[in-house]
C-alpha cells in the first residue's frame, strides 16, 4: 500500500494521552481476548471432544454478543460507561483465572469449559457497546472517526498476531498458562479504567430502567433513517463478504493443498490487510464519498473472493486475502462511524449495540450460508457466489439506501428548555401527557409547512413521543394542529430534553412558518386525570398547586 495513502491525520488521536493510554491497553485486551480463543480450542481438543464441541467453543465466545447486545447497550447508557468497563474486563478477567485453576486441578470437562468460555464472552458483549461509546469522550469530535478506525486497527492487530502467541504460549506452556496470559493481558486496561478521571454530566432526570432503556433503543433506531441505512449495510456486507474468512480453513486445504501453516499465514495476511486498511481510511474518506468508499470495498473484496477461488499459488491467494482484509475492515468501519456521528450520547451506547448485533447476525447467518453453499457447489463455486452478492448489494442497496453525509456537530444535543410549570400534582408516573401545538400558517406555505412537520413528528418520535398526528382547520385553512402523546409525564420530560442541534432546527423552521396575530399556542394535558379529582364536594382537591403555569410555545 502506498505510504501516501496513510494520512497524518489518521494516527493524531494517539497524540492525545488518555486515548493513547487505552487504545495500548485494548491492545493487550483484545490480544488476550485471542489467546483465550486458542487456549479453550485447544483444550476441548486435548479432551477428545467431538468436532462439533470443539466448534462450539467460538459460538461460546460470540454467541453473547448477539444474545445481550441490546441489554448492554442500555446499561451503557444508564450507567457511568467507565465502570461497566471495568465490570466488564474484571468479568473476563475473573473467567480466565477460574480456568487456569480448573485445567491446573484437572476439573474441566466440556461442558465447564463452555461455561467458563460463554462467561468470558458475556464480559465482552457486555464490554463492547461502553467500550465504543466512550471513544466519543476520548478524543475532540473531530478525531471522532480516526479514534474509531484506531480502534478496529487494534482489534484487527490482536487478530493477526494474538492466535499465534497464544499458539506458542500453549506449545510451550500448555492450556492453562494460555488462559494465565489471557487474565495478565486485561490487567493494564484494568488499571487505565481506574486510573481515567472521566467527567460525567449529572442528569437532570432519573436513569431509565432497563427494560424501557431497551424499548427506547430499539424505537430510536426504528425512527432514524440515518442509523437503519448504515445498519442494513453492515448486516448486508457482513453477510455477503464473509464467506472469504468463514471459508478459510479449507482453503487453505482444500485449494492450496496445505497445512495449519498455511492457513495461519492466510490469516495474517487477512488481518495485516485489515490494519494497512484501517490506516487509509482517513485518505479515502478525504478524497471519496461515503457511499463510493461502501463501493469500492464490496467491488475489491468480490474481485479477492474470484482470484481466491481460483488461485492455486500461496503468493497470490494472500495477496488478494490482504487486499479483502482491507475492504472488509474500511466497509465495516465507515458503518460504524457514520452511526457514532449520527447518534446522540443518550443513545449511544444502544445504537451502537444495534450495530455491533447486526454485524454478529451478518457473520454468524453468513458463515452458515456459505459453508452449506460451499458442500453444494463447491468451494470455489461459493466463493464466486459471494463475489456476485457483493456486487449486487453493492449496487442495489447504493442506490436503494445510500450511506448519509453525515458531520460532527450532528449528533451535538441543543441547549436544555427551561423548566415547565404545572398546576396539578404530577409524578413522573402521571400520564399519558397529550400536547396539541396550534399554528397558523399562510396556505401558500402549507406545503412547506406539511413537510417540516412530518421531519419534526419523525424526530418526535424517535426521542420517546408516540401517536404523533397532524391536522387542518376545514373551515379555516389557515389553522393546523399538531398532536402527540408521551406514556408518563418523565417520558415527557426527556422528549424535550433529547432533541439534537439538528432537529432543534426543524423546530425553529416549523415555529417561523406561523403568521400571528398570537403567538403559537401549546397545550399539554394529562389524560386519565383520575387522580387528580376528588369526587366529594367537602375533600379538598389536593391535586391543584398554586403555581402559575410558564408559558411554553413550543414543548
Amino acid at each position: 500500500m502506498d505510504a501516501g495513502m496513510i494520512s497524518t491525520e489518521m494516527i493524531e488521536p494517539l497524540k492525545q494521552g488518555l486515548f493513547r493510554r487505552i487504545w495500548t491497553a485494548s491492545l493487550l485486551s483484545n490480544t488476550g481476548r485471542m489467546i483465550q480463543g486458542v487456549g479453550a480450542g485447544w483444550a476441548m481438543v486435548e479432551m477428545n471432544g467431538t468436532p462439533e464441541q470443539v466448534a462450539l467453543v467460538q459460538t461460546a465466545l460470540t454467541l453473547p454478543i448477539t444474545l445481550f447486545a441490546l441489554p448492554a447497550g442500555a446499561i451503557a447508557d444508564i450507567y457511568d460507561r467507565r465502570l461497566v468497563i471495568l465490570f466488564a474486563i474484571i468479568a473476563s478477567l475473573v473467567g480466565s483465572i477460574l480456568l487456569s485453576i480448573a485445567v491446573f486441578g484437572g476439573h474441566v470437562g466440556p461442558a465447564s469449559l463452555l461455561l467458563f468460555t460463554f462467561l468470558v464472552g458475556s464480559g465482552m458483549a457486555l464490554f463492547g457497546p461502553s467500550w465504543q461509546a466512550s471513544v466519543g469522550e476520548q478524543v475532540t469530535p473531530a478525531l471522532l472517526p480516526s479514534a474509531i478506525a484506531l480502534n478496529s486497527v487494534s482489534f484487527n492487530i490482536a487478530r493477526s498476531f494474538g492466535p499465534a502467541v497464544g499458539g506458542v504460549i500453549v506449545a510451550w506452556a500448555g492450556v492453562a498458562a494460555a488462559f494465565i496470559a489471557a487474565a495478565v493481558c486485561y490487567l493494564p486496561l484494568i488499571v487505565v479504567m481506574i486510573l481515567w478521571k472521566r467527567a460525567r454530566e449529572i442528569p437532570r432526570l432519573p436513569p431509565e430502567r432497563l427494560v424501557e432503556a431497551t424499548i427506547a433503543g430499539l424505537r430510536y433506531v426504528l425512527h432514524s433513517p440515518r442509523i437503519r441505512t448504515p445498519l442494513w449495510r453492515t448486516f448486508s456486507a457482513a453477510f455477503a463478504g464473509t464467506a472469504i474468512a468463514a471459508l478459510l480453513p479449507l482453503i487453505a486445504r482444500d485449494i492450496l493443498h496445505g497445512d495449519s501453516r498455511i492457513f495461519g499465514l492466510l490469516l495474517g495476511a487477512f488481518g495485516v490487510g485489515a490494519v494497512l486498511g484501517g490506516l487509509a481510511l482517513a485518505s479515502l474518506r478525504a478524497k471519496l464519498s461515503t457511499e463510493a468508499v461502501m463501493r469500492l470495498c464490496s467491488f475489491g473484496v468480490a474481485a479477492m473472493a474470484v482470484v481466491v477461488g481460483s488461485s492455486r499459488s500461496e503468493l497470490i491467494t494472500s495477496l488478494a486475502l490482504a487486499v479483502a482484509g482491507a475492504g472488509w475492515l474500511i466497509s465495516v468501519a465507515i458503518c460504524n462511524i457514520s452511526i457514532q456521528l449520527t447518534a446522540p450520547r443518550w443513545v449511544a451506547g444502544r445504537t451502537l449495540a444495534t450495530f455491533q448485533a447486526a454485524t454478529a447476525g451478518g457473520i454468524a447467518l453468513g458463515g452458515w450460508a456459505w459453508g452449506r453453499a460451499a458442500t453444494e457447489i463447491g468451494l470455489s463455486g461459493a466463493l464466486y457466489a459471494s463475489a456476485a452478492l457483493l456486487v449486487a448489494v453493492a449496487l442495489i442497496l447504493g442506490r436503494w439506501m445510500p450511506m448519509p453525509v453525515v458531520k460532527v456537530e450532528d449528533k451535538e444535543m441543543s441547549a436544555q428548555r427551561k423548566e415547565l410549570s404545572a398546576r396539578l400534582a404530577l409524578t413522573p408516573r402521571s400520564g399519558p401527557i397529550a400536547v396539541e401545538i396550534d399554528y397558523r400558517v399562510a396556505p401558500e406555505k402549507a406545503r412547506r409547512f406539511y413537510i417540516l412537520v412530518q421531519q419534526l413528528q419523525r424526530s418526535r418520535k424517535r426521542n420517546g413521543a408516540r401517536s404523533c398526528s397532524v391536522a387542518r382547520d376545514i373551515r379555516d385553512p389557515w389553522i393546523w394542529r399538531e398532536r402527540y402523546v408521551c406514556a408518563t409525564w418523565l417520558d415527557f420530560l426527556r422528549q424535550r430534553d433529547r432533541p439534537t442541534v439538528k432537529e432543534a432546527q426543524i423546530q425553529q423552521e416549523v415555529a417561523a412558518l406561523h403568521e400571528g396575530p398570537g403567538p403559537i399556542r401549546a397545550t399539554i394535558m394529562l389524560e386519565r386525570p383520575i387522580g387528580s379529582v376528588r369526587w366529594k364536594e367537602a375533600t379538598p382537591d389536593h391535586g391543584l398547586l398554586p403555581v402559575e403555569p410558564s408559558g411554553v410555545s413550543t414543548p
